[in-house]
């Protein structure tokens, strides 16, 4: 007999917040099966306030809270059983993320926990991509959020190194990332990968799903480096104006996906990687994993 339970993921992140429900489907004897039910997602660019100045504006704070209600509104229509909010960078360097946390709490009823970067990291990595990591090859997992990017290499089917980075399109959109930390990037990238003769990227995040849906291409299809490379710098000959009028693209996409680009490309071209498979998963995904497994 199957059984369909109902789980929630709100990922709060440096450039929206996004609800994600989720069908967990158990059958005697068959390995459980996630799909999504469900996905909002809400443009509250919490890193513009964060990594400007600090702390979350109170006009983001009250966006925040509505969002939240509706959220919980929304979980309760779907006869979520159980959540988990997790939040990144933008609420882990905002010196004013308890008492915003709290007032959530009091006003939305919902909780929030703050999680690192390395946390964030092993949620993301912890995703099903079984149907991608073939045991015998070699496989560079690069989630590039607003305000870090979290890189996990695998290889024969294992999680062999993973860091994250203080490096997103929001706090290149602000100008906020020291050039070193390009360095850092580069250096770690080069050590990790240099013993394997052939690495593959994998890539997460909004951007770079966008660049997969606009290309047209079968979900099972990587992107090449060439075609990549190539939209990159077509992107970057249009105005922020034209993106949105001509490519269809929302306004917090139209200014960070060319920035995005550039961290994907610069991944590929430090792996020696010549192509990137876009799975449709992220953070909110491992969020589901985790809480089905009791890992968090």
């Amino acid at each position: 007999m199957i059984t369909i339970r109902k789980f929630a993921a709100i990922d709060i992140g440096s450039n929206a917040m996004r609800l994600l429900v989720a069908n967990v489907i158990e059958e005697p004897g068959v390995p459980t099966h996630f799909s999504k039910s469900a996905l909002v997602r809400l443009p509250i660019r919490l890193g513009q306030d964060s990594f400007t100045v600090g702390q979350i504006s109170p006009e983001n704070i009250e966006r925040m809270i509505d969002g939240m209600k509706a959220f919980k509104l929304l979980m309760k229509v779907h006869k979520v059983e159980r959540y988990a909010a997790l939040a990144t960078s933008a609420m882990r360097e905002a010196v004013n993320s308890p008492e915003v946390i709290k007032t959530i709490k009091e006003q939305a009823d919902i909780d929030i926990k703050i999680i690192d970067g390395k946390t964030e990291a092993a949620i993301i990595a912890s995703t099903d991509l079984s149907h991608l990591v073939q045991t015998e090859q070699t496989y560079l997992f690069v989630d590039v959020g607003g305000g870090s990017t979290e890189f996990s290499l695998f290889d024969n089917g294992k999680m062999v190194a993973s860091k994250s980075f203080k490096i997103g399109t929001v706090r290149l959109l602000n100008e906020m990332v020291d050039p070193k930390t390009w360095d850092e990037i580069e250096q770690w990238i080069k050590e990790q990968t240099r013993i394997y003769p052939e690495v593959t990227l994998i890539g997460s995040g909004g951007n770079i799903n966008k660049l997969f849906k606009m290309s047209g291409r079968k979900l099972d299809k990587p992107l090449s480096y060439w075609y990549l490379n190539k939209r990159y710098h077509f992107l970057n000959s249009l105005t922020y104006e034209q993106r949105i009028s001509e490519l269809d693209l929302n306004m917090d996409r139209a200014d960070v996906i060319v920035l995005a680009t550039e961290i994907y490309l610069n991944a590929m071209k430090w792996s020696r990687a010549k192509k990137i498979f876009v799975p449709k998963i992220g953070l909110s995904d491992g969020i589901i994993k985790a809480m089905y497994f009791n890992k968090i």
